[in-house]
């Protein structure tokens, strides 16, 4: 019991003492030069694209990250607003595209409220996230999609197979967005959009910010 409590306190600490090292972090110059920019051109949340460039500054290597673009899903913004901000790490540009929140997360057409991480919760996951680097085709419905990697350890079963005690969730076309409508808890984005966003964001850091 006693060594159970202590595991559980070490793993508090450490992932206490990683945020603290993200959000205490300086951005390079040049990320800062990047951060300036898009601040300057989009209603994007301050602090959530602060901590992604943080996050991206200390783990591109490591993780394996591209290094041409990184995306924010500002999910303090409501799905008929274009809340998936995709980022060019050289220059700044940014190209805004529509993407779904989980049905139990929030209304049609509204804001996230809620957001999890646990399987079948139908909610937007949260947290930092790797983009698969290939293109596959869903068995039942025959779209393509994008797979995503929890980063974290809240989010580390994100991505993996069910069968293996994951939770499906991927990038993939859906009609549905468009009008605001919901998605199971995968990054559903418009049928229009998709091979532009396939294009840009494989390898790349995805942040799900859902004010969390």
């Amino acid at each position: 019991m006693k060594s159970a409590i202590v595991m559980v306190i070490l793993v508090l600490f450490a992932l206490n003492s990683h945020a603290k090292g993200i959000s205490s972090q300086k951005l390079s110059p040049h990320l800062n030069k990047i951060y300036k920019r898009v601040i300057k051109k989009t209603n994007i949340n301050r602090w959530a694209l602060k901590k992604a460039l943080r996050y991206y500054q200390k783990n591109h290597k490591r993780k394996g990250l591209s290094s041409r673009y990184l995306a924010v899903a500002d999910y303090t913004k409501t799905a008929r607003q274009k809340r998936l901000f995709i980022i060019n790490l050289k220059n700044g540009k940014v190209y805004r595209h529509k993407v779904a929140h989980g049905k139990r997360s929030g209304k049609i057409g509204g804001k996230v409220l809620r957001s999890s991480n646990k399987r079948n919760s139908n909610m937007t996951p949260y947290g930092f996230f790797k983009v698969g680097s290939k293109v596959g085709k869903t068995r039942k419905k025959r779209y393509r999609y994008l797979s995503v990697k929890g980063l974290q350890w809240s989010n580390k079963k994100v991505g993996k197979p069910s069968r293996f005690g994951g939770r499906d969730v991927i990038i993939h076309p859906a009609k549905y967005v468009n009008r605001g409508g919901r998605s199971h808890g995968c990054f559903a984005i418009c049928p229009k959009d998709q091979w532009k966003i396939f294009a840009k964001l494989k390898k790349a850091l995805l942040y799900s910010y859902t004010g969390r």
